[in-house]
């Protein structure tokens, strides 16, 4: 399923859910007119009733004094119609119907401005730095300092990149599984040895792919898929070649890796380098 694919649902989803909040909250309409007590208070009502209970038991307690009848005035709290404010039900306040359908709106509202914004750093492009924009790996002398030793592969790790770069003999380029995409090697024009980009993805299920200094190749950890030390594909359920990026040296002698330029090659016939050259690490 790509990015897209995914997003797409994603926002089906939303709507999905918004609508029905929104036919939820249809059903569920506010009363017409104004607000009756017993729509905005129950509880008052009960209160009434309670102390009009008590007024009554009062006044049959005072008129039960040894057969004299006997005057025991109320207290205040008994007075039977004690004056009264009108208030409009706007003072009065919200009904409980009215309360939960704005926190109802209020949390869905939430939501959806919590997936608006995800959705936006999710897709929203880097304008600059970082993994799919053209990444300096560094000095190219430097680097093939690093990468051969006493004849021996030892690839240098790119973070930023998530590359390994290893030297080609450029040579080697025409037969090969890289000849009709020749930008994948850089900085061989006057010692004949380039370098090439290799991503540390597998493309088997995309683990991370490590080095193994013994067979002077990589091998996957995962599923066991083998390459040699240019990324060819050797043993195991991998499809193909480990992919590659484009790579250039800019005017100040630095191998840049265009690492939003990536190439598939498919499994090469001939190998340009023996392997494996010793014990595997998997």
């Amino acid at each position: 399923m790509t990015t897209t694919t995914f997003i797409l649902i994603l926002i089906g989803a939303g709507v999905v859910a918004l609508a029905g909040i929104i036919v939820v909250a249809a059903r569920r309409s506010e009363s017409e007119g104004a607000a009756t007590p017993a729509e905005l208070d129950r509880k008052a009502v009960k209160a009434d009733r309670a102390r009009r209970a008590r007024l009554a038991e009062a006044q049959a307690e005072g008129g039960n004094g040894g057969g004299v009848a006997t005057m025991v005035a109320a207290p205040a709290e008994f007075d039977d119609d004690p004056p009264k404010q009108e208030i409009s039900s706007e003072e009065y306040g919200v009904t409980r119907r009215k309360f939960f359908n704005r926190a109802l709106t209020a949390v869905f509202g939430l939501f959806m401005l919590q997936f608006t914004l995800a959705s936006l750093a999710f897709m929203w492009p880097k304008l600059k730095g970082g993994f799919g924009t053209p990444i300096n790996a560094g000095k190219v002398s430097d680097l093939k300092a690093e990468v051969l030793v006493a004849g021996s592969l030892v690839p240098k790790f790119v973070p930023p990149a998530q590359a390994w770069i290893v030297p080609f003999e450029m040579s080697k380029l025409k037969g090969s599984s890289f000849e009709s995409v020749p930008f994948v090697v850089a900085g061989g024009e006057s010692d004949g040895v380039g370098l090439m980009a290799l991503w540390q993805r597998c493309v088997h299920l995309g683990c991370r792919v490590p080095s193994c200094e013994s067979s002077q190749g990589f091998e996957c950890p995962c599923h066991g898929s083998k390459y040699n030390g240019h990324g060819e594909y050797s043993q195991g359920p991998a499809p193909r070649n480990l992919d590659r990026f484009g790579v250039s040296v800019n005017d100040a002698g630095e191998l840049i890796v265009e690492t939003g330029n990536i190439v598939q090659t498919s499994r090469s016939k001939h190998f340009t380098i023996l392997y494996p050259q010793g014990p595997f690490c998997v």
